[in-house]
């Protein structure tokens, strides 16, 4: 009996599954075991052709596939390759040593990449489970980002059998690539960033105070909610943030892959961070990630980990939606809990929420008449609940843009400006951004002194401040600090913070 080893996805994480086949006598037959899906199931026709169009013999033996171990559910294409080897090699002393196999195959032969192989290759190699891998040349291309792996590439199962019969391996490792983008270098750990703006800052005319918070919530990863007329530059705003955003490390870069693999979109390997703006009609599953049994599906809040998560039309959202955003916004993580299956997502998203004063949005206008009564406009502002409201660093409230108004920033002086102050917060050696410091962390890395203190006791009593929003004070002081190169947070900088509060 020979073993391959190769892995399967549940959910965003990869499992190992030992491929192993058993030749006996008896009737001709082919079968897979292991909880295998049906898609590995439709292989048997797969790797019949691929074999049989490459001259090799099928056995005309009873063969049976199992994909150990056997009590988690298997699904992918990629077991294609594994499979098919194991019945070429049958009668050779071919070892497959520590190699993980993975790819998908045509009809005649030829090795392809799928939609699961990167992200259980990066899972893998997270969890020290593999060094050496083997797969086709399309997928070789993206795995060649990940580091500290072995990548052999192979364009057929005729290559991939050459392989492991003769000594080649050498003639086909795949040379590791280096990221084409600028490099900061900090406490010995790289981080990428790019000065590519395709929605800019310059095309929004005004709204100074607006622009401040973006650039405050961009620097240290603050949830902000904008408030205004219809047409005011809530929205321009907000698709500019992502571009502005803090330089991200390999891991980051790659999880952002691992994400858009997942999704089955093209992968990016740039160091933009995500952006994700639902419709306020989408359903409670796709934002926060649903299904049954063991096909739970990955929501909106798990794939704008480490990016920006928008909600255009905030009030629109429904009342579950809304309440069930409290958990991600505060522990930084969710779990998707099924009879059969867990699963937990870290959520350390920007978000930003767009809304206007009033039902017919006319309520802050000066040149337009409100339509809404008081019963009306309450109705719409109680739909985001205090403790909601409260898990929000940034209140801004923006006016009507005026004519006679100019383009103040571009998005480059914004964007040095984000990361001459990321480059003071990871000096500290943060892990995180300021707006997602835990309570141990703000300890930590913050420190205030006397005056500050007092202050900030003097605008709990009078604003009646909770001790989260109290600690969303201190984290927005430190990274407006940051932003003006301080290594000390002074009175001045709380008072800006206490300023964006929600009152």
């Amino acid at each position: 009996m020979k073993k391959v080893n190769s892995a399967t996805l549940q959910t965003i994480e990869a499992k190992c599954v030992e491929v192993e086949a058993s030749f006996t006598n008896g009737l001709p037959s082919f079968t897979i075991v292991g909880l295998a899906s049906n898609i590995i199931q439709e292989a048997k026709d797969r790797v019949k052709s691929a074999l049989l169009s490459n001259e090799y013999k099928f056995p005309a033996k009873k063969i049976t596939i199992n994909l150990s171990p056997s009590e988690i559910q298997k699904s992918g294409t990629h077991f294609d390759l594994p499979i098919a080897l194991l019945i070429a090699l049958y009668e050779t002393k071919a070892i497959f040593d520590d190699f993980f196999i993975l790819g998908e195959l045509s009809l005649d032969g030829k090795i392809k990449d799928s939609s699961h192989i990167f992200a259980i290759v990066l899972s893998l190699v997270k969890q020290n489970l593999l060094k050496n891998i083997l797969v086709c040349k399309e997928s070789a291309k993206k795995l060649a980002n990940i580091p500290n792996i072995n990548i052999y590439s192979v364009d057929t199962l005729s290559e991939a059998i050459e392989f492991f019969t003769f000594n080649n391996k050498e003639e086909k490792l795949f040379k590791i690539t280096n990221l084409p983008y600028k490099k900061l270098t900090i406490l010995k750990k790289d981080y990428f960033y790019m000065n590519k703006y395709e929605n800019d800052f310059k095309e929004i005319k005004g709204q100074y105070y607006a622009i401040q918070a973006a650039l405050i919530a961009a620097a240290g990863n603050h949830n902000i909610l904008f408030e205004g007329s219809a047409g005011c530059g809530k929205s321009m705003i907000s698709k500019r943030l992502s571009y502005i955003m803090p330089p991200m490390s390999l891991n980051e870069i790659l999880e952002k892959a691992k994400l858009q693999a997942l999704e089955y979109k093209p992968i990016e390997f740039n160091p933009i961070r995500v952006f994700r703006n639902p419709h306020h009609t989408a359903t409670k599953s796709s934002i926060f990630g649903g299904g049954s049994g063991n096909s739970a599906k990955i929501g909106e809040i798990a794939l704008s980990n480490g990016g920006v998560l928008f909600f255009d039309e905030l009030p629109h959202f429904s009342k579950n939606t809304l309440e069930a955003l409290r958990e991600p916004l505060e522990d930084y993580k969710i779990l998707i809990s099924r009879v059969n299956n867990k699963i937990e997502y870290e959520t350390k998203f920007l978000f930003i929420g767009a809304m206007n004063p009033c039902p017919c949005g006319n309520l802050l206008s000066t040149t337009k008449e409100c339509r809404c009564n008081d019963i009306e406009i309450q109705r719409y502002k109680n739909k985001l609940s205090e403790p909601l409201l409260d898990r929000i660093d940034l209140y801004v409230t923006m006016l009507e843009a005026n004519l006679k108004d100019k383009a103040i920033y571009s998005s480059k002086v914004l964007h040095e400006k984000v990361i001459n102050a990321f480059c003071m917060q990871m000096r500290r050696g943060q892990k995180d951004l300021n707006g997602k410091l835990s309570d141990k962390d703000i300890k930590k890395f913050i420190t205030l002194d006397d005056k500050c203190e007092e202050l900030l006791h003097t605008a709990s009593k009078n604003y009646a401040l909770s001790f989260r929003s109290i600690n969303k004070v201190i984290k927005v002081a430190r990274t407006i600090a940051d932003l003006e190169e301080q290594e000390q947070i002074t009175t001045s900088s709380i008072l800006t913070a206490l300023s964006y509060r929600k009152r």
